[in-house]
């Protein structure tokens, strides 16, 4: 059961609304992740700033799905899990490649080391020993791609720790936590 619920567009203040509908026209609908988010139009804001910065990185979206799915398993989100399994397969993710970056791997090794360094970056709460970097480096990482693998881990940190307090209630087909 919800603690948090979503926001429903018609309670919105106008600016709020404004978003919501925007989000609507572009995914046909406004998922409850999204609506929940809009009871702090900054926060809701934020998420979607920085999603979309993020976006225009050097992370293909396919990495940056590999990233969450990572992150999501790690967080034991389901409501991520679920929504990141769709998106994956919807950018060409085969279920065999998004099983394995729940596992923290990939099917090549760039791919690897990217699901690889996101999953030990949430496991060890950031606190990465220098070995890790080394190592993602070796895997031809660059410094500005190991900043955008941890960006990318915060802003699914949010959304999965949000999920977690709020109790979203899944509106994706459900993905179970391994």
């Amino acid at each position: 059961m919800p603690t948090i619920l979503p926001l429903n567009i018609s309670d919105a203040d106008e600016p709020t609304a404004a978003t919501l509908n925007a989000v609507k026209a572009k995914l046909g609908g406004v998922p409850n992740l999204i609506a929940t988010l809009a009871n702090s139009p900054a926060v809701l804001q934020g998420y979607l700033q920085f999603s979309e910065t993020l976006g225009a990185g050097l992370l293909s979206a396919r990495q940056r799905e590999i990233v969450a799915l990572a992150t999501a398993q790690e967080n034991v989100c389901g409501y991520c899990l679920s929504a990141h399994s769709l998106l994956g397969k919807a950018i060409g993710l085969s279920e065999d490649e998004i099983r394995l970056a729940r596992a923290g791997t990939a099917s090549t090794p760039r791919e690897a080391a990217i699901a690889s360094f996101a999953r030990q970056l949430v496991k060890t709460r950031g606190r990465l020993d220098s070995g890790a970097v080394a190592h993602a480096r070796e895997a031809g990482l660059s410094d500005a791609v190991i900043l955008e693998i941890i960006a990318n881990v915060a802003l699914s940190v949010l959304t999965n720790y949000t999920n977690h307090v709020a109790g979203t209630v899944i509106d994706f087909p459900v993905v179970e936590v391994a």
